[in-house]
């Protein structure tokens, strides 16, 4: 029997994942940072097997009925745990949220202000006091009846609906119509009413345009098509449609991508008339706390809003507190330039997780497990120091938390650290260190101690001299204001910054038409599909080669299989229970529908016959379960195949499985991929290769190994521009853009510009004294 004072969290015989067996003791009420290479086993040691256990007890706690309605992570491959708490997780998550939900909503700030003008705010003279729901653009109550909530509406105008205002409707001016027969048959309908269809549009009358565009008219007339030598048209009944009517139409109703895509390329979206693009109802938006509405309050950036809640009554008093005291962990954690309309979709991983970590401290549990997945991602280095305290503050409050983390000086403030490895994949999942971070310095195997204790200053490198400057600007979005950059070219440059200062706008407006630019290749974190059926294999074109090979086999040849056959995607070679994705959707009665393995083929996506061809003694399925690794060797004598891989391995990525769904991918792996899909095809003319955070979710032993590719590609004659926030990484650059210098509001301005050494000094700049410490200025 374990001892229930036992002050451990003792682990015996995880084998999850790549995990050899590993046995392990935590402290708890410690701060415990899991770190090791990518791929080395540490998230499926914290998340796989400690977190994932505690949620299977909780589960089993719960009536079997109800735990039936759960989506359940499984029992993880362990011997046992004892000593675990009940547990929390905060991951990245890798689901795209929708455009309904926003910071407000994530942090749960929206439910607070939605309370303080339904109880305190100022009505009109004789307006119905309001119910919160009524402040919630997500609700029937709340949400404007024009946009439904959304704040924009898509319309047509007449320049989407006719671009070339020169040409006449017989030689298709309406481009918004449909090709072929169809378009046709309106032009004969337009002639038939009457309607000169030879004139060029532009010359037409205003309200016969109008008409022939935007009527809801749908008139049937009798149309006399025009002879053809070759065949005789009767005349026919034809009803008229506008080209709004139709490309509303389309978009609303077709099942077809391709029409849908193309109606879209004629809708403008606009901020809706009704609202102004405020989503919500006129009575709502009558409603003012401090002379402001609440749509107002939500777009102001939360650092700012906190100043004007100004409490006039006793319940304000209450509810302005409560308010005050939940934006306080937002603004701590570096979130500050934010404001609670800021869109979800448009956070980066790393900002959702920590507006998570401040709504968890404000919940104030006892005595459970944070398990963290790095939630130093897309931190400056001085926001860094923010998060430790913040860590430390649930650590105080009776937590343990585990942290899966590859950032230096959160493992150095750490109490405990766990280093697993010594590689990744088949050659990790070890645990090499369990005990005080200053211990680590003795493990001779451990990748992590190199850089853990080598303060010693970056080797100094010869900065290139570039080739010529692209000029960006002047920029005037979000927080920039008349911003103007000179990016070098055929040289590496970093743009460094606070969270929220304003790098990726500012790369943003780098475009393939810049002056001097060529081919442009922006590689960012967004997921490569957004299905199961998009995986590794299939984005970066590998599993096209791969299909071929098996189709060249003997077996295959034999029973006539073509490439085809070995598809998931497409019926013959692929399991149709499932429809080759390997799993069933269970629908669930008022619950969402949660997805269980395949019963016929138990997940392996093919068919059974499908699975008799082999190739060197696997089948297909077997093939997709290979790492990019093993599948290197696998496949060593076959150059297409070999080449994909090898590139897949130069960014760190040697890990993954070739058939590892999309959706399970984190968004530094997605770039990565993006990264490696390019570097496999040879580019001889220049190319500018843009990156948003490259080593995010990146051990430095695998930032070291990527920056070799990066360097490769400008010693190759092309531009490497990178938004970074690890110091090493920005020491090796030739050249170093630094914004600032606050977030939102307070930045937007390039503090300083030049060679890494230079920038180091500059007196304004935030950036300057952490990558001193690391140019060794």
């Amino acid at each position: 029997m374990s001892d229930p004072h036992d002050p451990y969290v003792r682990v015996r015989g995880a084998r999850e994942h790549n995990l050899k067996g590993v046995d392990v003791d935590i402290p708890r009420d410690v701060l415990a940072v899991f770190t090791g290479v990518s791929g080395s086993g540490k998230s499926s040691l914290a998340f796989g097997t400690i977190y994932a256990e505690a949620q299977r007890r909780y589960f089993e706690s719960v009536a079997p009925y109800a735990r039936r309605l759960i989506h359940q992570v499984g029992a993880p491959k362990v011997g046992e745990i004892t000593g675990l708490p009940p547990a929390v997780s905060l991951q990245q998550r890798r689901s795209a949220p929708t455009s309904r939900s926003s910071v407000g909503t994530v942090t749960n700030l929206s439910n607070s202000l939605r309370m303080l003008f339904s109880r305190a705010g100022t009505y009109p003279p004789g307006a119905a006091r309001l119910d919160s729901d009524a402040f919630s653009p997500n609700t029937a109550v709340g949400a404007c009846p024009e946009c439904h909530g959304l704040g924009r509406v898509h319309r047509t105008t007449e320049q989407s609906l006719v671009p070339d205002p020169s040409l006449s409707i017989r030689e298709g001016a309406i481009a918004a119509w449909p090709g072929a027969w169809q378009g046709k048959n309106l032009r004969d309908i337009l002639d038939t009413l009457g309607h000169d269809v030879d004139r060029p549009w532009r010359e037409l009358p205003a309200q016969e345009r109008e008409w022939i565009l935007f009527t809801d008219e749908q008139p049937v007339v009798t149309v006399h098509p025009v002879r053809d030598a070759d065949r005789i048209q009767r005349p026919y009944q034809g009803t008229y449609m506008s080209a709004r009517r139709y490309v509303m139409k389309t978009f609303a109703d077709s099942k077809s991508q391709t029409l849908r895509a193309k109606a879209e390329r004629f809708l403008v979206s606009a901020p809706c008339p009704a609202c102004g693009g405020h989503r919500l109802r006129p009575e709502s938006l009558a409603v003012t706390f401090g002379g402001r509405t609440i749509a107002e309050l939500a777009a102001v950036p939360l650092v700012e809003l906190a100043s004007m809640l100004d409490a006039r009554s006793e319940t304000a008093r209450v509810l302005t507190a409560d308010l005050r005291s939940r934006i306080e962990p937002v603004v701590e954690l570096g979130l500050g330039y934010l404001s609670l309309d800021r869109a979800t979709p448009t956070l980066s991983s790393g900002e959702l997780q920590r507006l998570r970590l401040a709504t968890q401290l404000r919940s104030g549990l006892f005595g459970v497990v944070y398990v963290l997945d790095e939630p130093s991602a897309g931190l400056h280095p001085a926001d860094t120091e923010a998060l430790l305290t913040v860590l430390e503050r649930l650590k105080a409050a009776g937590n343990s938390v585990f942290v899966v983390e590859h950032q230096l000086d959160v493992m150095r403030g750490a109490d405990w650290l766990v280093d697993v490895g010594p590689l990744a994949g088949e050659h990790g999942g070890r645990v090499l260190h369990s005990g005080p971070v200053a211990d680590l310095a003795g493990v001779e195997e451990s990748a992590t101690a190199r850089f853990l204790f080598d303060r010693s200053p970056a080797p100094v490198r010869q900065v290139r001299s570039p080739r010529g400057q692209l000029k960006v600007g002047p920029v005037t979005r979000h927080n920039l204001r008349g911003v103007t950059a000179e990016f070098p070219l055929g040289v590496f440059t970093a743009v460094t910054g606070v969270s929220g200062s304003g790098k990726s706008t500012l790369v943003g407006e780098i475009t393939e038409e810049s002056a001097g630019v060529g081919r442009l290749i922006s590689v960012d974190q967004k997921p490569i599909g957004r299905t199961p059926r998009s995986n590794l294999a299939t984005y970066t074109g590998l599993f096209d080669v791969v299909r071929k090979v098996f189709a060249a086999t003997e077996g295959a040849r034999e029973r006539g299989y073509g490439v085809g056959r070995f598809s998931f995607n497409v019926a013959g070679g692929r399991c149709e229970t499932c429809q080759g994705e390997g799993f069933v959707s269970v629908e669930l009665l008022f619950l969402p529908s949660t997805y269980a393995p395949c019963p016929d083929c138990g997940g392996a996506r093919y068919n059974p016959a499908t699975l008799e061809v082999t190739y060197r003694g696997r089948n297909i399925a077997q093939v997709l379960d290979l790492t990019v690794e093993a599948a290197a060797d696998f496949f060593a004598d076959t150059p297409s195949v070999s080449r994909s891989l090898t590139t897949l391995l130069d960014v760190g990525l040697g890990y993954l499985r070739l058939g590892q769904p999309a959706t399970e991918l984190s968004g530094g792996e997605a770039q990565r991929i993006k990264l490696a899909s390019e570097l496999q095809r040879v580019h001889r003319a220049h190319t500018l290769y843009l990156l948003d955070e490259p080593t995010t979710g990146l051990h430095p032993a695998d930032v070291e190994v990527l920056m070799r590719r990066l360097h490769d590609l400008v010693d190759a004659g092309h531009t490497v521009i990178v938004v970074e926030h690890d110091m090493a990484v920005v020491a090796g650059a030739d050249w170093v853009i630094d914004l600032g210098p606050g977030g939102g509001d307070a930045g937007g301005r390039i503090v300083a510009a030049g060679p890494p050494g230079a920038v180091a000094g500059a007196e304004r700049s935030v950036t300057a004294p952490y990558l001193a410490t690391v140019t060794g200025r």
